[in-house]
């Protein structure tokens, strides 16, 4: 059995109260990753790394639903985190000094998944009839309204992983993770089509690993190194996830063996990049331009601001 959606454990741009997390964490003499989920193939980079090799001794922290990682660096819980591109925007324009440093996931994992047998061509036809579950008030729901409107399907809220009405009705669409949702309908038997997010240009980076200014400022050669390992980690899993597979699996057997192959597989597309990690100005901009038409933030924030190139 596959992980279920990111939504809610990952939503959009919704910073949730962290106290009881942060007083958790505490202080460690170890440099810590806050992942914002359960060990599975989408931090399998950051398993495979050879973090002791760059003179790192690190703590990976297993997240879970609404896991304030954005916060917990922030307030110096965690040395880094595993964010989104939009959550640290967001984050940034609320006076949390946040940097991002590394993106795994190029292309955003998020998308709408229909039946195949409907045989439509484009994200805008799925809101021609029928009925859509998906989280309204993220950022890419509301640039989906602006841009072909509501009015013809039925919009219901997400049911997370859930696939009960999505296999018992022909026109049910939902939204998903691309390589959770799908991979479990079509080990049920159905066919979809999946339309990913990006279709309509929106596309923040993901699974993007973060720090403090201040700690980029005070120790920019262990950030690097940081950077390095993970860079490198990464390329090793592409390479070969067998024995990382293996190793979150023991850390998270809920998911069966089998599928952290299958996600593995299926999610190389989303991560390709050289070098791997790489981020852009423009990509930047433009996310927190469309941010700003939202009304998400109050204004637009320079590029140079929200990220470094290692």
């Amino acid at each position: 059995m596959t992980k279920p959606t990111n939504f809610p454990r990952r939503t959009l741009l919704k910073l949730l109260p962290a106290a009881g997390l942060l007083a958790a964490c505490g202080k460690s003499s170890k440099t810590r990753l806050a992942l914002n989920w359960k060990p599975d193939p989408e931090f399998g980079g950051f398993y495979a790394a050879d973090f002791a090799k760059h003179g790192l001794d690190v703590e990976l922290l297993p997240g879970g639903s609404g896991t304030p990682t954005v916060q917990m660096i922030g307030a110096g819980s965690a040395e880094f985190g595993i964010i989104q591109a939009d959550e640290l925007l967001l984050a940034r324009s609320r006076g949390n000094d946040v940097v991002a440093l590394f993106a795994a996931f190029q292309s955003c994992p998020t998308g709408i998944m229909a039946h195949a047998s409907r045989k439509l061509e484009s994200i805008g036809d799925v809101l021609r009839n029928g009925t859509l579950a998906m989280e309204s008030g993220l950022p890419f729901a509301r640039l989906l309204e602006k841009k072909f409107g509501f009015d013809h399907v039925k919009i219901v809220p997400s049911p997370g992983g859930d696939l009960t009405a999505f296999l018992h009705d022909e026109n049910f669409a939902q939204q998903c993770f691309i390589t959770a949702e799908p991979l479990q309908a079509r080990r049920k038997g159905v066919d979809v089509k999946v339309f990913p997010v990006s279709d309509i240009g929106y596309n923040p980076y993901t699974t993007v690993v973060a720090t403090s200014r201040a700690l980029l400022q005070k120790n920019p050669e262990m950030v690097k190194n940081m950077v390095a390992a993970v860079r490198e980690g990464w390329a090793a899993y592409l390479q070969d996830p067998t024995a990382t597979n293996q190793k979150m699996h023991a850390l998270n057997p809920s998911m069966e063996l089998p599928s952290y192959t299958e996600i593995a597989q299926a999610q190389k597309p989303l991560i390709g990049a050289s070098p791997l990690g790489k981020m852009t100005a423009e990509r930047w901009d433009a996310l927190a331009a469309q941010l700003k038409e939202l009304g998400d933030i109050p204004k637009t924030l320079p590029a140079s601001d929200c990220f470094v190139d290692l």
